[in-house]
């Protein structure tokens, strides 16, 4: 689905072939600086964050399909982003999606993936480059006033490894590993993956579009169907919360 360009990771980092990290300092968005550099650094630049609190990374992608199409690189980080976290997951504790974008740990949202497009793309052509930007909140600082409301942490969910790096660098390899898949069986195998970690309603079948849409349908027939379009879900991720840069607590 994306060319990954050929560069040596710093050891900070153990990525595989195609990644080229660029470390920020505390306190700095890896989103938003991955976007600034996305035109001039190229396919495979991953853009991370030293903090002790939140795992925070950005790779810029080169798509070769159309935007339309292409926009389906969100779902791909979502399922390379589980499968990241599951191997050091409780296993009493549920992984699952809220979608489009939000990752929840036990009923409790840790953050998600976001998706931006370079500026100026058209939908029937492949964009100049996508940035996909991954944050989950390992750590929460305990105070008299903490009150989750609709967050938790990794650390809150009992998580056996809380080395951010680590999970970075398996967040690469599964990214990598979900664009081969695309690649050789198509965007279904990607759908159908994070279909399967898809919060479910009761009565409701649910299936990807190939433009990125959810389709839900219910079991009374075709008229009880409903399009819930990926392009208007991304303009404000459903994990962040706006005062704080953060996933919601």
């Amino acid at each position: 689905m994306c060319k990954m360009s050929m560069h040596a990771a710093p050891h900070a980092l153990d990525l595989p072939p195609g990644f080229q990290a660029v470390p920020l300092r505390e306190f700095r968005d890896a989103f938003g600086h991955a976007q600034a550099i996305a035109a001039d650094s190229g396919a495979g630049t991953l853009v991370w964050v030293c903090r002790f609190d939140s795992i925070e990374a950005a790779v810029v992608l080169e798509p070769e399909q159309p935007l339309v199409e292409a926009r389906g690189a969100l779902y791909a980080g979502m399922n390379a982003a589980a499968d990241a976290l599951a191997l050091h997951c409780p296993p009493e504790k549920p992984l699952v999606f809220g979608w489009p974008d939000t990752i929840i740990l036990d009923g409790g949202i840790i953050g998600g993936c976001r998706l931006a497009v370079a500026p100026g793309s058209i939908e029937t052509e492949a964009p100049d480059w996508l940035v996909l930007g991954l944050h989950v909140r390992s750590i929460v600082e305990m105070t008299a006033d903490t009150n989750f409301k609709r967050g938790t942490s990794l650390a809150s969910e009992g998580f056996e490894m809380m080395d951010g790096n680590r999970i970075i660098e398996g967040f690469a390899r599964h990214l990598m590993a979900a664009f081969d898949g695309w690649n050789a069986k198509g965007f279904g195998s990607v759908a159908d993956r994070y279909l399967a970690r898809l919060q479910k309603s009761a009565g409701v079948r649910h299936r990807i579009d190939k433009n990125g849409d959810l389709i839900e349908q219910r079991a009374h027939g075709l008229k009880d169907t409903a399009r819930r379009p990926l392009t208007a879900a991304l303009a404000t991720p459903q994990w962040l919360d706006p005062a704080t840069g953060d996933p919601w607590l």
